[in-house]
């Protein structure tokens, strides 16, 4: 099987095939709504799985995800689908399913699908966030810091601290990598909190997605349909054009080069491709253009759904060369203007004027042009879809469950795994801080109570010195005063002991009297002892 069936005209004529070989050269699949954009898509993707390679489709309506069942005689389609097959001269049109594999951002119609915020990138965390150039800038500095020190960001939870973290080193590191300014750290944690707030936590951490699981076929051969489950992600877009851009990316950045294939490992369907593109910085833009132009080589074709074809920049729409335009309604400026792009963007066929072609397709009809095999672009041709084979609607929510249960995913990416990154590490850092600190402040506050207890005691000393002093001066004191009263006491005992000594007036008188009179018997004693002794000599 070298091509896949498109479709043709009334009677099978001039059949339009999309070459394998070619298929990595990227395609677009155009038109309004009710067109059968849809059905086109789906037939594609049929296509892709029953010639062995996987495929990648976001389903935003929940429509796609019939392609995990074979169609049905009773489905209310079947007549149109049936009349259509025997229009193009099909013989062996039947009823059959593809292989599917169900994957959900949220974890609710299908397998999660996670990825860390490492992975992601500044570039594309700040779309996602809808952050100015300055806060671009800033969070580039602390993704930065995180792969110098050796911070995993692997969850919001991560960014935030890190974020943090950088708000409290913002003086250091404005320093070292220029201005950063905790106002706009402050409005890149709102914007985080405004992703948080649209579901964009169920898409960072771990178990991150192996890409190899997008990349496998059936026991019969047969490609993988992996089908994401975006009627939810739609309601917020800039996730939903995020997430796709940053597969795409992961795409380009992990597969290995391979040129020119025979047919391509994967192809990619990005449906509301607008999405991708509204508002995008010029970074961006240069970033999509780059990753459309070289994944070709990787072996990936990239395949864009949108309303109107010239919601694709020209530096992308320039690299898609299989292309279906279905019809296009004129009723504005703006659509005039897409017709007229639409018609000039395609090979020139003689027999078909593309302007007022547009304007007149069926639903079910397109303008299609493909790719040769010799790479160059087929004339236009104007041609029915051919039907598809399988449901065109959704499944049920219990067939769905059916699909997540058993398919070869299993529970690989169903429990969260919280090991430790940039969050745990900073909160033990903080931790460890705050320790030091409180052992720090402890030591301080000891320091102080010890130079308080010892002025406490040196105070007491002196105190106790005082008062020993003055106690000393009261001893002396009263050693001195006793030493007075001693001597006092002597003296009045020495005083009352001379009173005491002293003759009264009696004592006196007869101590006078005695005197006296022992003074005329002395004197007569004397003068007779004299005059005995002269006497003697005298004889």
């Amino acid at each position: 099987m070298g091509s896949i069936f498109i479709g043709a005209r009334s009677g099978g004529s001039n059949p339009q095939s999309l070459e394998l070989k070619r298929a990595n050269r990227h395609g677009l699949i155009a038109g309004a709504t009710g067109t059968g954009k849809t059905v086109t898509l789906q037939g594609l993707v049929e296509g892709f799985s029953a010639a062995g390679v996987p495929t990648f489709v976001a389903d935003v309506k929940g429509d796609l995800a019939g392609l995990a069942m074979a169609g049905s005689p009773t489905a209310k389609t079947h007549e149109i689908f049936a009349a259509r097959a025997a229009e193009l001269a099909i013989t062996d049109w039947q009823y059959r399913d593809c292989p599917v594999q169900f994957w959900d951002l949220f974890g609710e119609q299908g397998h999660p699908i996670r990825t860390t915020v490492s992975e992601m990138g500044p570039l594309l965390l700040a779309r996602l966030m809808n952050l100015n150039d300055v806060q671009e800038g800033v969070l580039t500095i602390a993704f930065h810091v995180a792969d110098k020190e050796g911070l995993l960001l692997l969850d919001l939870d991560d960014l935030q601290a890190m974020l943090v973290a950088c708000g409290e080193r913002a003086d250091e590191l404005t320093l070292e990598y220029g201005n950063v300014a905790k106002p706009t750290i402050g409005a890149i944690q709102r914007s985080l909190l405004q992703l948080r707030s649209q579901g964009g936590d169920h898409f960072f951490g771990e178990p991150a997605l192996a890409l190899e699981d997008f990349l496998k076929i059936d026991e019969s051969g047969r490609g993988i349909v992996n089908i994401l489950a975006a009627d939810k992600l739609m309601a917020s877009p800039r996730l939903y054009s995020t997430f796709l851009l940053w597969l795409l990316s992961e795409l380009f950045e992990l597969l290995p080069e391979v040129g020119d294939v025979d047919c391509p490992k994967l192809c990619f369907f990005f449906d509301e491709a607008h999405l991708l593109f509204d508002d995008a910085p010029p970074a961006l833009l240069e970033k999509v253009e780059q990753v459309v132009r070289l994944i070709r080589s990787k072996g990936v074709g990239v395949y864009f759904i949108t309303q109107n074809p010239i919601d694709i920049p020209d530096t992308v729409a320039g690299q898609l060369g299989n292309r279906v335009q279905h019809a296009l309604r004129a009723f504005t400026p703006r659509d005039q203007a897409a017709v007229k792009s639409a018609a000039e963007t395609f090979r020139p066929n003689p027999e078909v004027d593309v302007a007022s072609a547009i304007t007149e397709l069926k639903v079910g009809e397109a303008l299609v042009s493909l790719l040769l095999p010799d790479g160059s672009p087929s004339p236009v041709e104007r041609v029915l879809i051919k039907p598809p084979s399988t449901r065109v609607g959704p499944v049920t929510a219990q067939e769905r469950q059916i699909f997540i249960t058993t398919d070869a995913i299993g529970a690989k990416y169903d429990t969260l795994i919280d090991r430790d990154s940039a969050e745990e590490i900073l909160k033990a850092k903080a931790n460890e801080a705050a320790a030091a600190a409180d052992a720090a402040k402890a030591q301080q506050d000891q320091a102080k109570a010890d130079a308080l207890a010892a002025k406490e005691q040196a105070r007491l000393a002196r105190e106790q010195a005082q008062a020993d002093a003055a106690r000393a001066r009261e001893e002396a004191r009263q050693q001195r005063e006793q030493e007075r009263a001693d001597a006092a006491a002597r003296r009045e005992a020495e005083r009352q002991a001379r009173e005491a000594a002293r003759p009264t007036m009696f004592d006196k008188a007869v101590q006078s009297a005695a005197r006296s009179a022992a003074s005329s018997v002395g004197r007569q004693l004397g003068n007779r002892l004299l005059r005995g002794i002269l006497g003697g000599l005298l004889k």
